[in-house]
């Protein structure tokens, strides 16, 4: 009897143990925590990727957080792109010095200044340490025009916000200009009506890739006929990009209207990536509104999940978001067409500004509901599957970058209104036939 009495209590005593335990490693996710609160945790701590995690000469963004990836010294050009616009609403929060920004962006255009450059234009991948090109596949081993556009989006963006009359600032005003005169937009078309993504000194135009609308490249033309230097003519933006079979849409899914794009919109970064410095809130043009075009994506997104049409596990109201990212199977950019049971964070918290209370509820499930499965030292892992039981243990750069950036236009339009003080991109914009409202 005695010793029954024992073994009860000390059973008893491991499960108050065993609660006690449990109540402590998930108290940082359960603490009471305002919406504005979280959103400054979440882009605090997703902005260390591009400060913390930099690569540790250069400053610029390392393609991912898996170990091999770092040591091979692999950094990327978009990614960095979104970064610098990151560490600009890093700078108006707080979060990091100004002179810290100024010290890290300086080393950042000196590299971009010195590694190899194919008719001006940048590689999707670099060895960080020697500035030579990585190769992104075996013929993509030279300019990539449309990671090049989402290079210099930031940068245009971070001249007009490092605007102080001192050697350091000026120094990077300088330095931003001359490399974006120095990309050669019209040599990507090789004299036909649209860009071609790929340039290679060894295999030429072999990708044979041509950009073409509706999806995340539409910031290479906008670039491209915004150049004061190697602008491309309207006509290869008409024929390239709007005339593309894929271009309009207008068809309804799930009773929501899609002007343009693929079938259901694709993945959401198609209206992430162009629009981190494009302003889509009074932008139009005879085939859209993008900000209804940016809006009804998302909605469309999210009522997929909510409707959940291949009873996927975890789905919800609150539970959504599909675009590129890892999955339990390697890596795919997922959609409403491309759906592989795998939630991707930064799909619903990119979209903030589209649709601030969905993403707010993502949000809040992410943290409190998913706690430390999902949040690690730079913020949300990359994706995560319910289904599948899998969750990512790394981060990858072109996905922490939106975050930051696109929570910071809900919160206050900061880039937004940045980038689109460039006269240049005005211009362009107008010269393409688009009409833009502040």
């Amino acid at each position: 009897m005695k010793a029954n009495v024992i073994m009860e209590t000390l059973r008893y005593s491991g499960i108050i143990a065993l609660a006690v335990f449990m109540i402590g490693c998930n108290l940082s996710q359960s603490e009471k925590i305002s919406d504005e609160e979280l959103l400054d945790k979440v882009q605090k701590y997703t902005l260390k990727y591009f400060t913390e995690f930099a690569h540790p000469i250069n400053g610029m963004a390392v393609e991912r957080s898996n170990e091999q990836h770092y040591s091979n010294d692999v950094v990327t050009t978009g990614g960095t792109g979104f970064g610098i616009m990151a560490k600009i609403a890093g700078v108006e929060r707080g979060f990091i010095s100004r002179d810290q920004a100024v010290e890290q962006l300086t080393r950042i255009v000196n590299f971009l200044d010195t590694c190899e450059r194919y008719h001006g234009a940048w590689s999707h991948w670099y060895n960080g340490s020697t500035g030579k090109t990585r190769p992104f596949s075996a013929k993509d081993d030279g300019g990539d025009i449309v990671e090049t556009a989402f290079l210099m989006q930031g940068l245009l963006t971070a001249r007009v916000y490092y605007n102080k009359n001192n050697p350091q600032e000026e120094y990077l005003r300088e330095t931003i200009t001359r490399l974006w005169h120095e990309v050669n937009w019209d040599f990507y078309t090789n004299g036909e009506d649209f860009l071609f993504w790929h340039w290679s000194p060894r295999h030429q135009w072999e990708m044979n890739h041509p950009v073409r609308g509706f999806n995340e490249c539409l910031m290479a033309y906008v670039l491209a006929a915004s150049s004061p230097t190697f602008p491309i003519s309207r006509d290869v933006y008409v024929k390239g990009w709007t005339e593309s079979p894929n271009f309009i849409n207008r068809n309804e899914y799930y009773g929501i209207e899609l002007p343009l794009g693929y079938a259901y919109g694709g993945p959401l970064f198609f209206s992430h990536y162009s629009f981190l410095g494009l302003d889509p809130r009074g932008l139009k043009d005879e085939h859209a509104c993008y900000w209804t075009q940016n809006v009804n994506h998302t909605r469309i997104n999210h009522q997929h999940c909510v409707i959940n049409p291949n009873n996927f596990k975890g789905y919800s109201e609150e539970c959504w978001g599909l675009t590129a990212s890892d999955n339990h199977m390697g890596y795919s950019a997922h959609s409403p067409t491309n759906d592989l049971g795998v939630i991707t964070p930064t799909a619903a918290l990119s979209s903030f500004p589209y649709t601030p209370d969905l993403s707010m509820k993502a949000l809040r499930y992410f943290y409190h509901e998913l706690g430390d499965r999902l949040w690690g030292e730079y913020g949300f892992y990359d994706a995560f599957s319910i289904h599948h039981d899998w969750f990512a243990d790394n981060y990858i750069a072109i996905d922490q970058g939106p975050i930051v950036v696109m929570i910071e236009n809900y919160r206050s339009g900061l880039l937004w209104d940045l980038f689109m003080q460039n006269t240049d991109i005005l211009e362009g914009l107008e010269k393409l036939g688009f009409y833009y409202q502040e």
